[in-house]
């Protein structure tokens, strides 16, 4: 029992106390919760996962299970505001917070694995999310692999006039609901689609005009630091995405100045490739394992013992 007079345990979003949550407490104090997947054998690097928004971790059980096989740690936490992690849903102060914390759930698996490549891997949300992680310390990550990044804020839909509108309505009604994520533009598999519609970790409401103007902020600075990227990268990107626009990938490929990079484009591809039809859902976690672990150092050979 706790003491008498101890504040209650901290409880996520859902009422489960944190004390039985894999979890990390953010600068905010917030608690995030973490996934973590482990290699049987010593790993040989850290895989960092974001997510898009929205979602939370737990999708990103195939990725990770396939780069456990590769002897790769991987490892997760919801963003604050979404899945089991505390903070308003689906909401955000400023964008920022979602770098510093994966800077800082990166620097904790860092002091827990010193000298390991680290890598990330990043979807919509996500995407952006990591490219400006590794812009912060271009020199720390050894690649990373995006699916679907949010490069860009769709320009047909952030025309000049309804930017302007946004912006007055940021000041008057941040808390107005632009509409919600449509999950029929998810995946082209019906059965991907009811999944992400009966998931209770995902977020289902409207979008804030507030959050909206979040993301454009983000899209403008990783326009503003695309010349001057130069780590390498993987870019994967369905023509047919009507959530993230491919001219992002496409726009973030040919400006980038990094030696190595790809883009693999999927045709008549949706959003979540990683859970689109079953052939492309194979092809992404083929894809993206292959492309890590061509970048990893040599596994160490065992030494032979020469006969006397």
């Amino acid at each position: 029992m706790p003491e008498q007079g101890a504040p209650p345990p901290r409880r996520s979003p859902q009422g489960v106390p944190y004390d039985d949550l894999q979890h990390l407490v953010n600068a905010d104090g917030l608690h995030l919760f973490c996934r973590y997947w482990e290699p049987e054998g010593p790993p040989r690097a850290l895989v960092y996962v974001a997510h898009g928004a929205g979602e939370h971790c737990g999708p990103y059980d195939e990725i990770a299970q396939r780069l456990t096989e590769q002897s790769l740690f991987v490892f997760a936490h919801d963003h604050v505001g979404h899945g089991q992690s505390e903070g308003d849903r689906m909401n955000i102060k400023d964008f920022q917070v979602y770098i510093r914390d994966s800077l800082h759930h990166v620097d904790l698996m860092k002091a827990r694995y010193p000298g390991l490549p680290i890598f990330i891997v990043g979807h919509s949300m996500g995407g952006a999310i990591s490219i400006l992680t590794a812009c912060e310390r271009p020199s720390e990550f050894a690649g990373m692999a995006l699916i679907a990044p949010m490069v860009q804020v769709n320009p047909d839909s952030a025309t000049p006039f309804k930017v302007f509108m946004a912006k007055i309505l940021n000041h008057m009604m941040p808390s107005l609901s632009l509409g919600t994520i449509e999950s029929r533009w998810v995946s082209r598999d019906q059965k991907q689609v009811e999944a992400y519609d009966a998931d209770v970790l995902n977020f289902h409401g409207g979008i804030r005009v507030s959050f909206g103007m979040q993301l454009m902020g983000a899209a403008a600075r990783i326009e503003r630091e695309l010349p001057s990227i130069a780590w390498p990268f993987l870019l994967l990107h369905g023509d047919a995405d009507k959530l993230c626009d491919i001219r992002g990938s496409r726009l973030m490929y040919d400006t980038a100045q990094s030696g190595d990079k790809k883009l693999k484009v999927y045709e008549g591809g949706y959003h979540a490739l990683h859970h689109d039809l079953p052939e492309v859902a194979e092809s992404v976690l083929k894809e993206v394992t292959g492309w890590i672990t061509e970048r990893l150092p040599p596994a160490p050979s065992t030494p032979q013992q020469t006969s006397s």
